[in-house]
C-alpha cells in the first residue's frame, strides 16, 4: 500500500511541465489498476497577454505541455478534463482542445458550474463529454477586446475565427452547423447580447454534450475504455 502511495506522489509531483499539482490544477489517481490524470481548466484561459493577478486562469503554456506528457507516457492510462471556466482566449483555448481531439489516450470531460465561450470546444474535445444537471454553457459569437478597426478586413477576421470554433463543434459533437449558429445567434435571451444559455439537460438535448453524468460516470467511462484497449 505505501508503495502505491509513493508513486501517486511521485506523478503528482511532476506534472509535464515541472509544475506542482497544486499550482497546475491536475493529479493523477489509481482506479482499479489503471492511472488516470486529472487536469481542471477553470477561470479565465489566458492567452499572449498576462491577466490581472486577481484573475483564476489557466495558462495554455502549462497545459500543452502536460497534454504531450500525458499522451507519451507509459504510466498514464487516461485523462479527464474538469472545466469550470467564463472563457477567454479563442486562439489558446481552440489550441488546447485540438490537441485533446487528436490524442489516443483515453479521455473524457466534465462540465461542473460553467463551460462558456471557448469552454464549449474545449468541452466536446475529448472522446465523450459529460455535465452535471446544474451547469451551464454559454454559446455566443466571437468576440474581441481593445481597440477594433471598423473595416471589412475586420469583419472577415470575425468570420474566419467563428468558422473554425463552429467546424470544430460541429465534428466533435452531435449537434450540425446550422443548429450551434441559431444559438449563437439567438437574441432574446442575453441581456443587450445575443446568444444562449444551455443547463446541462438543454445541453444533451441539443446534441452539443453527450451525456448527463457526474464525476463517476466521467471515470467509469475511461475505465471501461482502458479496459478495451488493453
Amino acid at each position: 500500500m505505501s508503495e502505491t502511495n509513493d508513486e501517486n506522489k511521485e506523478k503528482n509531483n511532476d506534472c509535464g511541465d515541472g509544475s506542482s499539482a497544486f499550482e497546475t490544477g491536475s493529479i493523477t489517481v489509481e482506479k482499479s489498476g489503471h492511472f488516470i490524470h486529472c487536469l481542471t481548466i477553470i477561470g479565465q484561459i489566458e492567452g499572449h497577454f498576462i491577466l490581472p493577478s486577481q484573475n483564476k486562469t489557466t495558462k495554455y503554456e502549462h497545459v500543452i505541455p502536460q497534454l504531450v506528457a500525458i499522451e507519451e507516457s507509459k504510466e498514464i492510462d487516461g485523462l479527464l478534463i474538469i472545466l469550470n471556466t467564463v472563457g477567454g482566449d479563442v486562439e489558446a483555448g481552440l489550441a488546447i482542445a485540438e490537441l485533446l481531439s487528436t490524442m489516443q489516450t483515453p479521455t473524457a470531460s466534465l462540465v461542473l458550474g460553467g463551460g462558456h465561450s471557448i469552454g464549449v470546444p474545449l468541452a466536446v474535445s475529448c472522446k465523450k463529454s459529460f455535465i452535471v444537471p446544474s451547469a451551464t454553457m454559454t454559446v455566443h459569437p466571437v468576440r474581441m477586446n481593445g481597440t477594433v478597426l471598423g473595416v471589412p478586413q475586420t469583419l472577415s477576421y470575425f468570420e474566419k475565427m467563428q468558422d473554425r470554433i463552429v467546424n470544430f463543434v460541429e465534428n466533435n459533437s452531435k449537434i450540425g452547423a446550422e443548429d450551434f449558429r441559431r444559438l449563437m445567434m439567438k437574441t432574446g435571451e442575453l441581456i443587450m447580447d445575443v446568444g444562449t444559455v444551455l443547463d446541462g439537460e438543454g445541453a444533451v438535448e441539443c446534441g452539443l454534450i453527450d451525456e448527463l453524468g457526474g464525476l463517476k460516470d466521467a471515470l467509469g467511462f475511461l475505465e471501461s475504455c482502458i479496459t478495451e484497449d488493453k
